[in-house]
């Protein structure tokens, strides 16, 4: 009997949507013959993501899990190919079992998260048996595992699971994440996040290229004023300062109280609770956008 290789059950998997174990066996049966195999995986009923993996999946969910010690977190996004699939609850629960799969195992990337064995199968069966149950193309797009020392993380989940958020936070003292006050500023925070999409958190985050490309276009802006040189530059630097306050997380008014700025309100729950808190990081999924 000819050895199957890897590559052949690579091929079969992609071209069916069936686990990887699966076109191994029917492979098996079939003594390497493709087309054979493909009819051995039809006869089980395991072949039914071969009709829907060049569908677009543009709906989904996100979901967010977070550790009962407050210091692990994980954030998923799946997807399907309809609205009406997206709030059905197998595929609501399947996408829960992902992102406790995340939080559990702390996979490098989507290839190792399906490899993940779950209650006997792979998390790639299971998602083939969720596409032949639903009868939908089903696609995990993307997740983030985080996890904090000293600190706690944040979550918040939008519309119905269209937009989830992690916000990262450093503390000066553990406790601190217990504190009533923190816990509604950190679910601040993650909602901030939602509403104003910063695209950093400090005006560090931002690459180099990008505050170069900014500003270029700043100049370039000011120089069709006809103005002074001198002008000019000031007007750039301007520019460049909202474009910092509007798309840095700590820079931006807070949603709830515009009138102050997010770090404001970070330094006045610290100072009340008499410890320091700092954002280090956040996550934000948007379904359709990974």
């Amino acid at each position: 009997m000819a050895e199957i290789t890897a590559s052949q059950v690579k091929e079969l998997r992609e071209s069916t949507g069936a686990g990887m174990m699966e076109c191994k066996k029917a492979l098996v049966e079939a003594e390497g013959d493709m087309d054979k195999a493909v009819d051995v995986l039809r006869t089980r009923g395991l072949a039914v993501a071969a009709k829907k993996a060049g569908r677009a999946t543009n709906e989904g969910l996100a979901a967010v899990l977070v550790a009962e010690d407050g210091r692990s977190a994980s954030l998923v996004e799946v997807n399907c190919e309809t609205d009406f699939v997206s709030r059905n609850e197998i595929f609501g629960g399947y996408v829960a079992k992902i992102a406790k799969t995340v939080l559990d195992t702390d996979p490098a990337d989507i290839d190792a998260l399906k490899a993940v064995v779950v209650e006997g199968e792979t998390i790639e069966d299971l998602l083939t048996a969720a596409i032949h149950t639903i009868g939908e193309n089903i696609q995990i797009s993307r997740f983030v595992r985080r996890t904090v020392d000293v600190g706690a993380i944040s979550s918040y989940i939008h519309g119905g699971g269209r937009l989830g958020i992690l916000v990262q936070f450093k503390l000066g003292q553990a406790a601190t994440a217990q504190a009533e006050a923190f816990k509604i500023m950190a679910k601040d925070i993650a909602m901030q996040v939602a509403a104003a999409n910063p695209g950093a958190v400090t005006r560090e985050g931002f690459s180099a290229e990008l505050i170069e490309h900014e500003m270029a276009i700043y100049k370039a802006k000011a120089a069709e004023s006809g103005k002074p040189e001198a002008i000019q530059e000031k007007i750039a630097e301007g520019n460049l300062k909202k474009f910092y306050q509007e798309n840095t997380l700590v820079e931006q008014a807070f949603v709830k109280d515009p009138d102050q700025t997010v770090q404001a309100v970070i330094d006045s729950v610290a100072k009340s609770l008499g410890d320091s808190i700092e954002v280090i990081g956040f996550d934000r999924f948007e379904v359709g956008q990974g």
